[in-house]
């Protein structure tokens, strides 16, 4: 191989990788981003009703990213763990949160808190559509963005 062929190849290659990494980072990951005790602060005035449900959901910066709120016990807050879309866009515009479950021989404080735990909202989902939202057997529906 020439050294003319063989730039060709390298840049070639170069311009390959860098569409890949590119590509790589557009699909934002299923872990969460954080979470923390309480509502997202933009939503914290909106007084939550958690008595109708222990879930709630929420866009956070414009839609970029999901927040899931789950109410429970502050000693032992249920926190999403992988975000996973259950209906694309067009098909149902669905996600399902997976949590998992507290040990059994856990203590636990006795009241009544929420917990946030906040994801990039997925590729294959919209804020132009109702956004189902699932949790702990529990659903609910995310208004268009």
């Amino acid at each position: 191989m020439d050294r003319r062929t063989l730039r060709r190849t390298t840049a070639a290659l170069a311009v390959a990788a860098s569409a890949l990494l590119l590509l790589a980072a557009c699909n934002p990951g299923t872990s969460p981003v954080e979470d923390y005790a309480g509502v997202p602060e933009e939503y914290d005035q909106a007084s939550p009703d958690p008595e109708s449900t222990g879930m709630q959901a929420f866009w956070l910066d414009e839609g970029g990213k999901l927040a899931v709120t789950i109410w429970g016990s502050s000693g032992c807050p249920w926190v999403g763990t992988d975000i996973s879309v259950t209906a694309e866009a067009g098909e149902g515009n669905a996600v399902e949160i997976t949590v998992p479950e507290l040990p059994a021989d856990m203590a636990c404080t006795a009241d009544y808190a929420p917990h946030t735990t906040v994801f990039w909202t997925p590729t294959f989902v919209t804020t132009t559509e109702p956004l189902e939202v699932t949790a702990l057997e529990q659903t609910v529906t995310l208004p268009v963005k």
